[in-house]
């Protein structure tokens, strides 16, 4: 049995710059497919809930995802607020040239501007966004790199940020094992999904990380299927 009392220092095969563009493309998609069905969109929807302020004046609301991929969970965030009737435009950041040409082909019709960058070197001009968001991306990071990370989006975003990211834990370990098996097509994805489970936090090491921040008045909540929804509001 596998020991996740530490985190595994491991790199996902994902985070190599020498994987073909479509083997990462499948892998997008099966994950799109997986976030769809185990609650990973919805959890990244209350995360929008919790910061969205009614007495917020100025619209559209804006909305930023650090580490887009391939742009599906702004696309599910924007069926949401059309379903709600929230006006809202978008902004995706990612490092891959080839995944943000891959969003912009899914999702056309999108209000979103697309970054090809780091997201540590965007400086927002004018108006920063409203919202600044992940999700999946932070357990790629050390612990050291989350700390900038979080001062980051602080810094850049006007109502707060959220994370969303997975619970290490050895039930969510096999199971997800258990189900790319069966089901993926993706060698990404069969060899990534676990190890993103083993590369993932645990409550108390968030707390770590935010400490270390210097970020106080946040909150974590456990998520099915083993994800942690973290918000952070400003005052």
């Amino acid at each position: 049995m596998i020991n996740l009392t530490s985190r595994s220092a491991k790199k996902e095969l994902l985070d190599s710059d020498e994987i073909p563009f479509a083997d990462i493309r499948q892998n997008m998609q099966e994950l799109n497919v997986i976030n769809t069905r185990l609650g990973g969109h919805t959890i990244s929807i209350k995360g929008i809930q919790k910061l969205i302020r009614v007495s917020t004046k100025e619209k559209p609301l804006s909305i930023c995802e650090i580490g887009c991929g391939g742009g599906d969970n702004l696309q599910a965030i924007n069926n949401w607020c059309r379903d709600k009737k929230i006006e809202a435009t978008f902004t995706g950041i990612d490092i891959k040239q080839e995944c943000i040409d891959f969003a912009k082909q899914q999702y056309p019709l999108l209000d979103c501007s697309w970054i090809i960058q780091d997201y540590r070197n965007v400086s927002f001009e004018g108006r920063k966004p409203d919202i600044i968001f992940s999700s999946l991306f932070c357990h790629h990071f050390t612990e050291q790199q989350l700390v900038d990370m979080l001062q980051w989006m602080r810094q850049q975003s006007r109502q707060g940020f959220f994370i969303n990211d997975l619970h290490r834990h050895w039930l969510a370990y096999y199971s997800i094992k258990l189900i790319t098996r069966i089901f993926s097509q993706s060698y990404l994805v069969k060899n990534d999904a676990p190890l993103s489970v083993a590369r993932g936090f645990t409550f108390a090491e968030w707390n770590n990380i935010f400490i270390a921040a210097g970020i106080k008045k946040y909150s974590i909540r456990w998520k099915w299927a083993f994800r942690h929804l973290i918000v952070y509001c400003h005052e």
